[in-house]
């Protein structure tokens, strides 16, 4: 059950990441929205995940190198100042430096937008201390899989869960919902988000 913990997290993580609406669902509704068009709602969380997998796969794989070469507690302590030093830094000047694509873009363009996006959010270094265990301990790996490819399931499992949750939330919105109910229900995620980064970085300097 323990050996089971951080891909429940890695899915965890990717609901949470599927849930806010900085990360794709709110984009996919409103491009379907301008276009008048449902297809695109069904269609456009595939390359948001895509651009998702590529920013935090980038960045585990980072973390993953520098294992190799580097004690993995320093990697640790680094990994878990950076995800704090990144939450100080989302709450002060986050909103300043917003990633800007126009309602006209392609899939393409979603896909970029998404990995710079997540990149943006430290989405990557947040899933770290869910992919540490798997990537550093013999234990938690699958039968004969090293730590890159325990990597790639954990990075593909956390990218089906948010794929699945960012495309019930833009279909659901569109569909039935509407966006009106953003005006009276609104979440501050950014706030949850920030939080987030110093639990996660916490977790990695206290563990």
């Amino acid at each position: 059950m323990t050996e089971a913990v951080p891909w429940f997290a890695l899915a965890g993580l990717g609901a949470f990441h599927g849930l806010n609406p900085a990360m794709g669902w709110l984009f996919a509704v409103a491009l379907g929205l301008n276009r008048r068009d449902r297809s695109i709602v069904w269609l456009a969380p595939l390359p948001i995940a895509f651009g998702h997998a590529l920013s935090v796969g980038a960045v585990a794989g980072t973390f993953i190198m520098a294992g190799v070469v580097i004690d993995p507690d320093l990697v640790r302590i680094a990994a878990g100042l950076g995800l704090i030093g990144w939450a100080f830094y989302h709450w002060r000047y986050g909103h300043r430096h917003r990633v800007r694509f126009g309602m006209q873009a392609g899939l393409a363009g979603l896909a970029i937008w998404s990995f710079l996006m997540a990149t943006a959010h430290g989405a990557g270094l947040m899933l770290w201390p869910a992919l540490m265990p798997l990537c550093t301990s013999a234990a938690a790996q699958p039968a004969g899989a090293g730590p890159l490819t325990t990597a790639l399931l954990g990075i593909g499992l956390h990218t089906l869960a948010m794929l699945v949750v960012t495309s019930l939330l833009a279909i659901t919105i569109y569909e039935w919902v509407g966006l009106e109910i953003l005006r009276r229900a609104w979440i501050n995620i950014d706030l949850i988000w920030t939080f987030a980064l110093v639990a996660a970085g916490g977790f990695l300097l206290f563990t």
